[in-house]
């Protein structure tokens, strides 16, 4: 690899951008127009990493579940699909395959291939802990899912670290292929973390991919306290940061160091993200190019580390 904003995904054999594309949008907030536009800014600016579930948006009514998948689908067969592009799915939650049984791991991944279009998947997650069903079972299907070329790597998404810990154990014990990364929900104002999850990640080699990286859009500084109503179906959870006597702290902090690089806030609390221990690749979404405009600079911004302390000091 040549493009030095690129990192390796832990043990794996991909290398990822510092933004990963959230897909959780398209079909939902994102019709396909605008999310052909964002997929098409994203690639050309460099990302490499696009992340969805076989659950996006089975919430909205009249959606049964999958529609981000066959967003992906209709776009990477119009377009093509980039040499370098990652396809990052999960499984556990779509109304018709929840779980990680043996089987409904099985019966989920083929049926997101075909909305995807694609003969492998890159990156498979589970999406959530299941704990009706035996560890060893989960890890032996998404293992055999390797052998059998249906996907590449495995990763784990919401389970504690004691349950990603005896994941490792058995796939160790049993020789079967392991996860490479985790997934968690991780940001400036959600540091819960780096306690527990993140020194287990360093000490077995998993690669860190946070989600909700700009908090709900709390951290795109759009939300303050007398400012205008924000359109968006995630405002309540982003305004309650606002509540929190941390939240302006942070705030003041991100419109400080956005103003020294000339940068929107949404980009400087990706690169504190980006670089945090073990992290290679922080989750975003954007509903239209407009959006994306305001992360893509994470791909060239480096902060100091003065102003990365400034982060963590006011957000601590």
């Amino acid at each position: 690899m040549n493009d030095t904003r690129l990192r390796r995904l832990g043990r794996s054999d991909l290398y990822v951008s510092p933004l990963c594309l959230g897909g959780n949008v398209f079909g939902w907030t994102a019709d396909e127009t605008a999310s052909f536009q964002v997929l098409d800014a994203y690639t050309a600016a460099g990302g490499t990493i696009v992340d969805t579930a076989d659950v996006y948006s089975a919430w909205v009514e009249g959606h049964r579940g999958g529609e981000s998948e066959t967003v992906i689908g209709a776009w990477l067969a119009a377009r093509g699909r980039p040499d370098d592009l990652v396809i990052a799915t999960k499984v556990s939650q779509h109304p018709e395959f929840r779980g990680l049984s043996r089987a409904n791991v099985r019966a989920a991944a083929h049926a997101s291939l075909h909305r995807l279009g694609v003969r492998t998947i890159d990156l498979y997650y589970a999406h959530f802990d299941d704990r009706d069903t035996p560890l060893a079972e989960s890890a032996e299907a998404f293992s055999s899912l390797v052998d059998e070329g249906v996907i590449r790597y495995i990763g784990l998404s919401n389970h504690s670290p004691d349950r990603i810990r005896e994941w490792l154990d058995i796939c160790a014990d049993q020789g079967l292929h392991a996860p490479v990364c985790v997934q968690p929900h991780y940001n400036l104002m959600e540091r819960g973390i780096e306690t527990d999850l993140v020194p287990l990640a360093q000490e077995r080699g998993l690669a860190l991919l946070p989600y909700f990286g700009l908090a709900r859009g709390f951290l795109t500084g759009k939300y303050r306290h007398g400012g205008p109503d924000v359109d968006s179906p995630r405002a309540g959870s982003a305004r309650a940061y606002l509540d929190r006597p941390r939240g302006e702290r942070v705030l003041e902090a991100l419109d400080a160091i956005a103003a020294e690089h000339g940068v929107p806030q949404a980009s400087v609390a990706l690169a504190w993200l980006a670089d945090r221990p073990g992290v290679v690749s922080a989750i975003a979404s954007a509903r239209d190019a407009a959006q994306l405009e305001g992360l893509l600079p994470v791909h060239g911004l480096k902060l100091t580390k003065e102003e990365s302390d400034r982060l963590t000091k006011a957000s601590a």
